[in-house]
């Protein structure tokens, strides 16, 4: 398993945490973005998840990095998961450990909101409503695709 990756399977956590863990760290930190059902009121059927995968790669590696150098933290594991994924699957998951556990906590926050900001992954959105377009920076829905 690398620790940075863009994947088309279920994502499980157990790996990540392995990955990260380390005799001398006292703190794991994980979160795990999930498909949910309502979003601004409008119902989700499902989403798509779509990334220029080489580069994304690389840049979950690049935030990775500077996520234990900015927050002193030992090590990062993230994938994020592309394909049509269901309500309640798993979109995105990072583990990040270090001696203390504030340290754990800001560096898994800070990767997660880098992930958001500058990775090249695009979430189609499959409601009730329509198909829509989700821009990562803001959250908001684009043009209706039918």
């Amino acid at each position: 398993m690398k620790n940075f990756s863009v994947t088309r399977e279920k994502i499980e956590l157990s790996p990540l945490i392995e990955w990260v863990q380390d005799r001398n760290c006292g703190a794991i930190t994980t979160f795990m973005g999930t498909v949910r059902e309502l979003t601004n009121g409008k119902k989700t059927i499902f989403l798509e998840y779509e990334a220029y995968q080489e580069m994304a790669e690389k840049l979950l590696q690049k935030i990775g990095e500077e996520t234990l150098e900015k927050f002193d933290c030992s090590k990062i594991a993230i994938v994020h998961r592309i394909g049509r994924l269901e309500i309640g699957d798993v979109a995105v998951a990072i583990a990040v450990s270090s001696p203390h556990r504030d340290a754990s906590f800001k560096g898994c926050r800070y990767a997660i909101e880098k992930i958001k900001e500058l990775v090249p992954i695009w979430k189609k959105e499959h409601g009730e409503d329509g198909s829509f377009w989700v821009s990562s920076q803001s959250g908001a829905r684009g043009e209706e695709r039918k």
